[in-house]
């Protein structure tokens, strides 16, 4: 069946292929009452404006691109849901990329998102390579970063305290009496792990205690490598009677290693993770967790984006760095050793 066009949207409604394209784009002088009679002919005739003709003609496209690690991560694919929520209500499409923290994978996505000519781009994954990034922004199109930053890129960006929320994990152990303490962090390449390790390092300083290089593992960010290499740590002969993890996915994995150890949680082995994701109220026992604003972190970074449509991203000369701060959340997974 032949695809309508915007000749037939005008020849159904009785007016000129200008006014249609005016009504749908607001513009020019059509009346609220000509508009609605306009679109509703574009409902009965199933009419979708082209996107890539829009932006051949300088149009807003009114499609955003969302760059994040791991779809299969509850706190990015929240992350997700939220920007897709908010978009809808402002009338835009999202097309979301799983990165996997890959510099190759950031650049052919945002390579694609240029193609179809996306009005903006919120970035949520960590890359060592900004040099993709810089030229998007030297094109003028808005870029804004949530939850991680790339190093010596100019764009906005929206982040967690990662500092202070490692410092919260390390005080809350300290207070429960725990010495021997060990690090679960995803790969510290991710500007997000470098803080939050450093954050707990720092607390423990100030406290008068100490972490060897050897209590740091770093491993992918998954359940899966949370498991293998907390049973590592399990199995040593000085093993450590606190973890702390720097997500929740990691944490899940000490706690699945801790029960096939027969550890008991909190009783021989607390556990704290970050992020305060769903999965951290549906463990066995819940998880303590450092909690993320996630919510008010996507309103505030795709209220950036938007701004910089308006404003255009080359005319912004002052960069805004919103840093959000963190919370502990105790549930049962952390406690005093018997």
């Amino acid at each position: 069946m032949k695809a309508t066009t915007i000749y037939d949207v005008a020849k159904e409604a009785g007016v000129s292929i200008a006014t249609v394209s005016n009504a749908i784009n607001g513009k020019g002088n059509v009346s609220k009452k000509r508009r609605d009679e306009i679109f509703k002919v574009m409902e009965r005739l199933q009419y979708q404006p082209s996107v890539i003709a829009s932006a051949l003609m300088g149009k807003k496209t009114y499609t955003l691109g969302l760059l994040i690690p791991d779809v299969s991560n509850p706190f990015f694919s929240e992350i997700a849901r939220s920007v897709e929520d908010l978009a809808h209500s402002a009338g835009y499409s999202v097309i979301v990329c799983s990165t996997d923290n890959k510099d190759e994978r950031v650049d052919k996505y945002l390579r694609l998102l240029e193609q179809k000519s996306v009005d903006g781009i919120l970035i949520g994954t960590g890359t060592e390579n900004g040099e993709t990034l810089t030229q998007l922004a030297e094109k003028s199109v808005p870029i804004v970063m949530i939850a991680r930053e790339a190093a010596g890129v100019s764009a906005h960006s929206v982040l967690t305290d990662d500092f202070k929320g490692g410092g919260l994990a390390a005080e809350h152990l300290l207070a429960l009496g725990h010495s021997r303490m060990a690090i679960l962090a995803e790969k510290l390449e991710v500007s997000s792990s470098v803080e939050r390790v450093r954050g707990f390092r720092f607390a423990l300083f100030e406290a008068g205690a100490e972490l060897g290089n050897d209590s740091i593992v770093s491993c992918d960010s998954s359940i899966k490598a949370g498991r293998k290499a907390a049973a590592a740590l399990l199995a040593r002969e000085e093993r450590p009677s606190a973890i702390f993890c720097c997500n929740d996915l990691l944490a899940i994995g000490a706690l699945q290693a801790a029960k096939e150890a027969g550890v008991k949680v909190p009783e021989q082995l607390s556990i704290i993770g970050f992020d305060d994701t769903i999965l951290s109220t549906v463990t066995n026992p819940a998880l303590t967790t450092i909690a993320q604003p996630m919510d008010q972190m996507v309103k505030l970074a795709f209220g950036l984006l938007v701004e910089g449509q308006e404003n255009g991203a080359s005319d912004s000369s002052i960069r805004q760095r919103i840093v959000m701060p963190p919370s502990l959340i105790v549930r049962e997974s952390t406690g005093k050793l018997d």
